[in-house]
């Protein structure tokens, strides 16, 4: 009872090598989660001018837009821009401008998607980029 309670002791008192909290959290940097001076993420270690375009406060009002209505928003087009990019299929700028670059990169995206190919924005174009 006594060793096991001197091992015990000797196990508690004897200096860790490192912190978990030292090799977790300061050493580690995650390049795909980027975040401020104050320690909060971001979606994107840029920021672009369609970041700070007025949008709805919630995501239910777009179900309900046309996608006529929808290409002229930039906040939206810029979402767009920065989805298509992010799979490969648009190079161009986030501009939230819907150019024909864009309408190219959503007729290659509803090909590869075996989507009727027209170049415009879609349901099932919305749908494959889990937009609403």
């Amino acid at each position: 009872m006594k060793r096991s309670l001197l091992l015990l002791l000797a196990l508690i008192c004897l200096p860790v090598p490192f912190s978990f909290a030292d090799s977790f959290y300061d050493v580690y940097e995650d390049p795909l989660a980027a975040r401020d001076e104050y320690g909060l993420r971001h979606q994107s270690p840029r920021l672009y001018a369609t970041d700070f375009a007025p949008r709805h406060a919630f995501r239910f009002g777009y179900y309900f837009e046309s996608s006529a209505s929808l290409t002229r928003d930039p906040a939206y087009v810029g979402a767009l821009q920065t989805l298509l990019r992010d799979h490969g299929y648009y190079c161009g700028p986030i501009d939230g401008i819907f150019s024909p670059l864009v309408s190219e990169a959503i007729a290659r995206m509803q090909k590869n998607y075996s989507l009727r190919v027209t170049g415009t924005l879609t349901y099932g174009v919305r749908r494959a980029l889990h937009l609403p």
